[in-house]
Parts: structure tokens; sequence; C-alpha cells
């Protein structure tokens, strides 16, 4: 997989800043200008990207009551069934063109996640620069093969996903000849347990894959978040609302704006702060060097006299012999007169 990705100016890899994405999910409560109102909430935020869900209950499901259509999982939406739930949680499709100018308007990367191979279709109009594959589509190998023929960067979840689904989805993308691939560490339970997260995952998935890989996050806070920046992830999703106290279907495991902007202001230290696969000084550690130890004339001494622990003593600053002469030192003899403070050197050495 291509290790370099560009997507409307902003680039993917190793090397580059973490790409943050606000997903706004059904946070919109089914109210356009509440949707306008999250787009600009990511923008003060310091999102780069904006990305929304493309479907409808009829496109994602069936309007079927069987038990296997019931939400029986443990989940915060055990109760109602699975086409109920996204009835009220869908992105009307007439929204979405108006949507992006407001998101490109303001700087935003704009995309979504299609459910179907009409979604796709219906996102190839808008022209949308990216794909994002969710973590229960990893398995729908047509839907994947139609985003791969799009020639398009693909972002893919994989929180329900075995080795061998990625691998397949992998290969999909391959035979397609689309490698512009960036895999995400997930955690498909909302709101996710940290001790279900296993961020070590993030530089095993790069090594098997050989691709890169970021996190989609659904735990509480911005510390999970930061701790996979500096595990390797360089693409960072969070579901982002104005409030979670006004409820729908992701509230209680979103971000509201200001928690968002925290956690973009600690990714950006954190990138600060990762610096290089080294262990020498910068110029500034070197510089404070300078106030190392090393040996100094710790009493006023005349010629001949002694050394002993009282007058030769291991001190700041760095600019006298290196403190570990200082054994081999005792007992010998000063060779000249000298001050308290005096920077020990080897000419203070009697021959």
């Amino acid at each position: 997989m291509n290790k370099r990705i560009e997507i409307q100016g902003h680039v993917i890899s190793n090397d580059s800043p973490t790409f943050v994405i606000a997903e706004m999910s059904a946070n919109h409560l089914m109210d356009y200008d509440r949707a306008v109102a999250i787009i600009k909430a990511a923008k003060d935020a310091g999102a780069d990207a904006i990305k929304l869900q493309t479907y409808t209950p009829d496109t994602i499901t069936l309007n079927c009551d069987d038990p296997c259509f019931q939400i029986t999982q443990g989940t915060i939406w055990d109760g109602t069934t699975l086409y109920k739930l996204y009835q009220t949680a869908y992105t009307p499709w007439e929204w979405q063109p108006k949507l992006k100018e407001v998101a490109e308007s303001m700087g935003l990367v704009f995309f979504s996640s299609p459910f179907d191979l009409t979604s796709v279709d219906f996102l190839e109009k808008l022209l949308v620069p990216v794909y994002k594959v969710a973590s229960f589509e990893v398995n729908d190998i047509p839907l994947i093969r139609k985003i791969a023929r799009t020639g398009k960067p693909i972002i893919m979840s994989t929180g329900v996903s075995y080795l061998g689904d990625i691998e397949l989805a992998l290969q999909t993308c391959r035979e397609e000849g689309n490698e512009n691939v960036v895999l995400l560490k997930c955690c498909s339970a909302y709101p996710s347990p940290y001790e279900d997260i296993n961020l070590k995952g993030i530089p095993a998935m790069q090594e098997v894959f050989d691709c890169t890989v970021g996190l989609s996050d659904h735990t509480m806070g911005c510390a999970v978040a930061g701790a996979a920046v500096a595990m390797g992830a360089r693409v960072v999703e969070k579901h982002l609302t104005l409030s979670r106290a006004d409820g729908g279907a992701d509230a209680a495991f979103s971000m509201e704006p200001q928690e968002f902007k925290e956690m973009v202001d600690q990714i950006r230290i954190i990138e600060k702060a990762m610096g290089k696969a080294t262990c020498e000084l910068t110029p500034k550690q070197k510089a404070s060097r300078d106030h190392a130890r090393s040996l100094f004339i710790a009493q006023d001494m005349k010629a001949g006299d002694v050394f002993t622990p009282r007058n030769l003593r291991s001190v700041r600053p760095s600019c006298g012999l290196h403190t570990k002469y200082y054994e081999e030192l005792l007992g010998k003899k000063i060779s000249r007169d000298a001050r308290l403070g005096t920077p020990m050197s080897w000419d203070l050495v009697e021959s």
C-alpha cells in the first residue's frame, strides 16, 4: 500500500501531521442548521475534515422486526431494530451537496462513508476526494470494489474485522489498482472501554499490512487519541456534537467542541514532542551541558598540596576535567597555587 497519500493538499504519511477527522454521524438530530453548526464547530476546533454517513434505512438494512434485526448486543441502542435506529440517524441526501459547499468554504475536507452501491454513485456526483469504509462494511466486497474503482483514497475502519477480512478488502483494492488505503485501528463499542482499545495493534497493523495506520476512536476523552499518535497513528477520527445533553443516537460517545479542540491541541503538542529515533542531543540540550558536572578546586590550595575529597569536588558547571578522573586524582599533588572555583585541568597535577 502507498505510504504517502494526498487529499486536497493534506498529506497522510509517517512524516506528516495527523489528519484529524470530525465525524458528524447522527449528531445533526435531523436539523440542517445544526449540521452546519457542527461543521463550523469542527473548523473552529482544528479539524482537517468533516465526515458524514451516506445511507437511508432502506439502503443499509431491511424493515424487518425478526430477531436477527433486533439490537440486543448490550449496546446503547438495545431495544430497537436496525431499521428504526437508522430512521433517526441518517443524514438526508439532499443536505449533502449544500453541506459540502459549507465545509469546503471553510477549508475543510468533506467526505462520507457510503453504505451501498447507490451511495457511491451519489458521492461520485458530489466529487468527494476520499472515501471512508465503516467497520461493519469491511466484508462488503462489492461495495469496496466499487469504491476502489473510483481511484480515490480510502480510509478503512477495522473494528469488527479478522485479519483475513482486512487482507481480503486490501486485496480487492489492489485488484482494482487502488493502493491508496489507510487502515484505522478501531473498537466498535459505543463508547469503547479503554481496556479494549489495544493501541499496540497500531504498529502491529503497520507491520502486517505494510500501510499507514490511524485510529477511529469511540472512547471518552482525548487520552487514547493522543497516545495513538505517539504509537504511530497518522489519522484520528472522533465523533463531534454540539452538546451531549442534546441527545441523539451517537451523543453518548461524542466530543463536544471544546473537548475536540483540546484533543487537537494535544495531538499537535505530541507531534512536536515525538522528534526522531535518535539519542543525539538537540542544540538546546548541547547548550545546557554547560551546567553539567565536572571537577573543580573546592578550597584555596598551595603548590604541593594533596588533592582530597575536601579540596577537589564534582560540581556544576562542566568546564573542569571529567568526573571520571576523580579517584585517579585523589592523593596526587597540585602543581601550583589555585583558588577555590578553579576548573580542574591536567596542568594542575604535579608530574
